[in-house]
């Protein structure tokens, strides 16, 4: 399907690849949001991917928006898979379900009518796309959770998540790499270091990797260097 673009003030262009959160729609957003970074077009400050559509920001006295539509639409003609990508490893994560680190589990069991161990199983059994980084830098958001754990987000969110805190809300399932407020419901927490400035790479995860979550206990997560 052709895209559709939205103006988005004076500096900025809205690529709607498609709707929803699907696999297929976000591959063309990640292939749009590099083929961009490739061609460098004139006036074009950065690009800001996300589910299924790509924010293009501009310099309004660099480029026209009318002329840089224009040539967006010239680049949109691409396959759903590049066949030359390489496919992704499964980044294993580490967690610690339940207790202080999960202050949420219990509630998200009785939910659904679950155990505690069900609700375990069902997270750490699937493996996750992450479709975009944002909220917080390094933040990723990952779908799509089993439907059994199709949660809503709290009625009053946190003023304070601890680090490494994870979570889910609706069909979605994410990370807190920093200390910030949130409303999702936590049901876990990682030793892992999701975001560190220092480094080339900053964010552990990128767009396009794919995540499974490994049950550790609170000794393991204890001897977890750094």
């Amino acid at each position: 399907m052709p895209p559709e673009i939205r103006h988005m003030g004076d500096r900025g262009l809205l690529v709607e690849l498609g709707t929803g959160i699907d696999p297929a729609v976000n591959r063309r957003v990640q292939q749009l949001h590099q083929i961009l970074a490739r061609e460098n077009l004139f006036g074009v400050v950065e690009t800001v991917p996300a589910y299924n559509s790509l924010l293009v920001v501009y310099d309004p006295l660099r480029a026209a928006p009318d002329a840089l539509e224009r040539q967006i639409r010239g680049l949109c003609h691409f396959d759903a898979i590049d066949p030359a990508a390489q496919p992704p490893g499964v980044v294993e994560i580490p967690v610690v379900y339940g207790g202080e680190s999960g202050p949420d589990l219990d509630e998200v069991a009785a939910f659904h009518g679950l155990t505690c161990d069900d609700v375990i199983r069902l997270h750490s059994g699937t493996t996750y796309r992450v479709y975009m980084i944002g909220f917080t830098p390094g933040f990723p958001y990952m779908g799509e959770l089993p439907e059994a754990l199709d949660t809503p987000r709290r009625e009053t969110p946190r003023t304070r998540i601890p680090k490494g805190s994870v979570a889910i809300a609706q069909r979605q399932t994410g990370i807190y790499p920093v200390i910030s407020p949130g409303g999702w419901q936590i049901i876990g927490r990682t030793p892992v270091e999701l975001f560190d400035p220092r480094q080339e790479k900053p964010s552990l995860l990128g767009m396009g990797d794919e995540v499974r979550f490994i049950p550790m206990t609170t000794e393991e997560a204890a001897q977890w260097p750094g």
